[in-house]
């Protein structure tokens, strides 16, 4: 049996896969003894990675592809898509049919503080529709709880949050004006490590692979309840109708549709949304920042 430890960066309810896979048994029929250990942040998964405190971690290929974009000789490799759609949702206080990424001018928008990627990929959205960033009226210093109350006071017209936010702000009376994984693939989720690390840990890598892909068959088809259930030891605080609600809510928005082979689109849709932040001059190749390979040997 090998044995490997898994940084998670935060707790969240869009990687059920992960969670589905360990419950499974799916990594112990692999041949693999994973150690999920929590990081906190993403930044703080990916110091831990390079410190060498673990074998690998899952967040987001941004990661990759930012350092590579700063430093040439950054050996970090993406493999594995498990999240291949974004996750976010915009949420205001009532129902508003008909609601377009172009009506945003003119109004208080509250922008998720904890992780910047949906930022950027909504910032991307906004450009494609011709709108100027600049011009909206957005607040980026509140986290999604803070936000939520925020829509419900009236300070807020609408704000960008996750699973289980959502459900909360709809048990409020508010709703869902769009999701952001209507946007089609994005490079979300996937796992990553050093070169090195992938070639010193190939085998117990392809092993988790396989894993994960039993993981993904099993959440594209299997009744939200079932899905919620295994996840719950997970998730102790979430009420088991909002992890049911959830799960739901992103089966059908086909959040796990893709994966674990990585797709070239998914990638290209997040480099151009990270261009347009401003948060690097260039997107690096495609075969630097992603080793579909392993996913090929993993699944031949």
């Amino acid at each position: 049996m090998h044995q490997m430890t898994l940084l998670e960066p935060f707790r969240a309810l869009f990687y059920a896969p992960f969670y589905l896979a360990e419950s499974l048994g799916a990594f112990a029929r692999q041949g693999v003894a994973v150690e999920v250990v929590t990081a906190g942040t993403t930044d703080a998964a990916c110091a831990k990675l390079l410190a060498g405190e673990a074998d690998l971690a899952w967040s987001g290929p941004m990661r990759p592809m930012l350092l590579r974009a700063q430093d040439p000789a950054c050996t970090l490799r993406s493999f594995c898509a498990v999240v291949m759609r974004d996750p976010f949702l915009l949420l205001g206080a009532a129902p508003r049919p008909g609601f377009r990424i172009e009506d945003l001018p003119g109004l208080r928008l509250g922008l998720v503080a904890e992780v910047p990627t949906p930022v950027w990929c909504l910032r991307g959205d906004v450009a494609e529709r011709g709108t100027d960033w600049g011009a909206l009226a957005t607040v980026t210093d509140q986290g999604m709880a803070a936000n939520a109350a925020a829509v419900f006071d009236g300070r807020l017209d609408l704000a960008q949050m996750f699973e289980p936010f959502a459900c909360q702000v709809e048990d409020a009376g508010g709703a869902v004006w769009h999701a952001q994984a209507s946007r089609g693939h994005t490079a979300y989720t996937a796992f990553y490590a050093t070169e090195a690390g992938i070639a010193a840990k190939r085998e117990p890598l392809r092993a988790m692979v396989r894993a994960m892909a039993e993981a993904l068959d099993v959440i594209r088809v299997a009744p939200a309840e079932e899905v919620a259930a295994r996840i719950a030891p997970r998730f102790p605080e979430i009420p088991a109708a909002h992890r049911t609600r959830a799960i739901a809510r992103y089966q059908a928005l086909d959040l796990w549709d893709a994966g674990p082979r990585f797709p070239q689109q998914a990638f290209e849709t997040l480099g151009r949304a990270m261009l347009e932040a401003g948060v690097i001059t260039h997107v690096p190749a495609f075969a630097d920042c992603v080793d579909n390979a392993l996913v090929e040997e993993a699944l031949a």
